[in-house]
């Protein structure tokens, strides 16, 4: 008998019987569904979320903080030199304005260290989530991840000691550990091989956690009758883990102060003592965790779906609602009434995911260039802040502000803003939150623009700026400025990346959601790329079009992404498929193996006769 997941129609344990072939439809939630015309009326809510996806956020914090620790003084530890009248571990003499370093490659060689591996990190992420969906798990997938890292964590420890970077080999271990971790993730070079075995897998382990994907009308204490919907409940797991990530990213404040007043085996120590509190936390969750096993690849189905709608449509209507409808087995029965059925391995459902996710697909393609103002090209505005006056903060202690603005916005959003709006029935649909992440993203850029014009003119080296030696050597410009850049940035992505990992779950087939996940992690590295490509213009005098350039085609691009998809506000969130679909496939099958069953007896009597 096959039996089928009443939810995604995936077949689990197929079991020859008769040569009939039954599937179970019975629903696995137990729950009223509403009616549209509650749908209508009745207020969303979240439902309950269960306590293991929280402590599952807590190992996402650890290896956040860990992450962002080590990564944020990744720029001042290649860039400059060991500062003179140091300690000779990085740090600088008292009272100076000078800038912490170690390996004085510069602003090129930073920019362009940091772009390689944020690339690698964001595309060796495919190969994870493949491995995860197919092979080991999610879950022991991450585990083995977490082992990899700790090992790159000791050699960059060791790689930063005093004798070490005074020796002049400060860039041997440094490149190595980073060699190690491109093959376990993030917005920068640091944890590829991390990246691969977790970043892809932990946001949909954590979804997995929340049993109901299905709408039901619930009862309040109050007496108040509302649906708990899959959607609320999702966008708040994704809220508070994206608000316990920058918990961790905040641990870079601690960082920054370190390699400035002691030195970078400090720097790089403390994230690391905080980074194995994550092997603990795993060895506890396991027993409560669900854990989603291997379900074999469906990226060939996957494909062959994609090729059947390409063979008969052409690419005039690619990404439209129907574009895939020739794949489903039940049109495939109704076009070939009196011809030779067909089979084929996979459901009408899973032909509707196929679509959804190239759907997805099609909205992650708009994120290389909202990255690139969501932080900026390369390590420009880090460089920028080296460039200001600072009386004593670390040049890259500003960024500390996008953890903070995202750690206070992320309970307003989730308990304030959210159930307000819903609560008055005012739509703030999925791409109209990514469309005003990406304009705020684009309004940062336009500040960054203006403090660095403010920075050539008020700079004892003018539009040389950069590493300038002339009198105090910076601007009159107070690096406390810089706050709303990276105070707009955080915001953005409130909007736009909670939003996309909502989506890159929801819209993918139950079998490929690490590989789907992986996939928009995917436009970190395409962002990487591009800035890799714009290294060479990193340069004075020509660092305020860096700001310029991505601003305006992050407005143009806000406007174009609106038009083109503002209709799936209202597209279903997770996909339901119907039971006249499954009943078409029920028959096709049956008829299909019914019709084997007929040919083989006909065989066997004409050769006895």
């Amino acid at each position: 008998m096959i039996t089928t997941n009443a939810e995604t129609q995936e077949p689990l344990a197929p079991e020859r019987k008769s040569s009939v072939f039954v599937v179970s439809t019975q629903p696995t939630d137990e729950h009223e569904e509403p009616t549209e015309e509650e749908r209508s009326k009745l207020r969303k809510v979240a439902g309950p979320i269960p306590a293991v996806a929280y402590i599952l956020c807590t190992v996402e914090f650890a290896e956040r903080a860990s992450y962002y620790g080590c990564s944020q003084v990744f720029s001042n530890f290649i860039q400059f030199p060991l500062p003179k009248g140091g300690n000779g571990a990085g740090a600088t003499p008292k009272g100076t304005q000078e800038t912490a370093g170690a390996l004085n490659l510069g602003l090129r060689t930073s920019s362009a260290l940091t772009l390689l591996f944020t690339f690698l990190a964001y595309t060796v992420p495919i190969l994870g989530g493949w491995v995860a969906d197919t092979k080991l798990g999610r879950y022991k997938t991450i585990c083995i991840g977490v082992f990899i890292c700790g090992v790159a964590h000791i050699i960059m420890i060791f790689g930063a000691l005093p004798s070490v970077l005074q020796a002049g080999h400060g860039a041997a271990p440094f490149i190595i550990s980073l060699l190690i971790l491109a093959f376990g993730a993030g917005e920068k070079p640091f944890y590829s091989l991390r990246a691969r075995m977790f970043k892809s897998n932990i946001a949909p382990t954590v979804i997995d956690q929340y049993p109901h994907k299905r709408a039901y009308v619930n009862t309040l204490k109050t007496g108040e009758r509302v649906i708990v919907d899959p959607e609320v409940t999702v966008q708040r797991i994704m809220l508070t883990f994206y608000g316990l990530v920058n918990v961790g990213a905040f641990f870079g404040l601690a960082t920054t102060y370190a390699e400035k007043d002691v030195g970078y085996w400090l720097a790089y120590l403390l994230p690391g003592i905080i980074y194995f509190m994550c092997p603990i936390v795993l060895f506890f969750a396991y027993k409560g965790t669900v854990k989603k096993p291997p379900q074999g690849s469906v990226l060939s189905d996957f494909l062959k779906v994609i090729g059947m709608g390409i063979k008969k449509n052409g690419f005039k209507r690619f990404g439209s609602k129907d574009y895939l409808d020739v794949a489903k087995p039940s049109n495939m029965a109704s076009q070939n009434p009196d011809g030779e059925r067909k089979t084929v391995p996979w459901t009408d459902s899973f032909v509707d995911d196929v679509g959804r996710t190239l759907v997805a697909c099609q909205v992650f393609l708009f994120f290389p260039i909202y990255n690139l103002n969501d932080g900026g090209i390369g390590n420009i505005q880090t460089s920028q802040g080296s460039a200001m006056i600072t009386n004593g903060a670390p040049n890259d202690l500003l960024s500390n502000f996008n953890p903070l603005t995202i750690i206070v916005a992320i309970p307003i959003l989730n308990y304030g803003i959210y159930p307000l709006l819903r609560k008055h029935r005012i739509p703030f649909g999925r791409i109209t939150r990514i469309t005003f992440g990406f304009i705020l993203a684009a309004i940062s850029s336009v500040i960054g623009a203006i403090l660095q014009w403010r920075v050539y003119k008020t700079s004892p080296c003018g539009y040389y700026a950069t590493g300038c030696e002339i009198g105090s050597g910076v601007s009159t410009v107070s690096i406390w400025w810089q706050i709303p850049l990276y105070t707009l940035g955080a915001l953005s992505e409130c909007f736009c990346n909670v939003t996309a990992y909502e989506l890159a779950y929801a819209r993918s087939p139950p079998n490929m959601k690490g590989l789907v996940m992986a996939l928009f992690l995917f436009t970190t590295a395409i962002s990487s790329a591009i800035a890799e490509a714009c290294t060479p213009a990193l340069a004075d005098p020509h660092l305020i079009w860096s700001f310029v350039g991505t601003a305006v085609a992050g407005f143009v691009l806000a406007a174009f992404f609106w038009f083109m998809y503002r209709g799936l506000d209202n597209d279903a969130f997770l996909n339901q498929p119907q039971d006249d679909t499954l009943s078409a496939k029920t028959d096709s099958v049956m008829e299909t193996h019914e019709s084997v069953f007929d040919d083989e007896k006909r065989a066997s009597m004409e050769k006895r006769a």
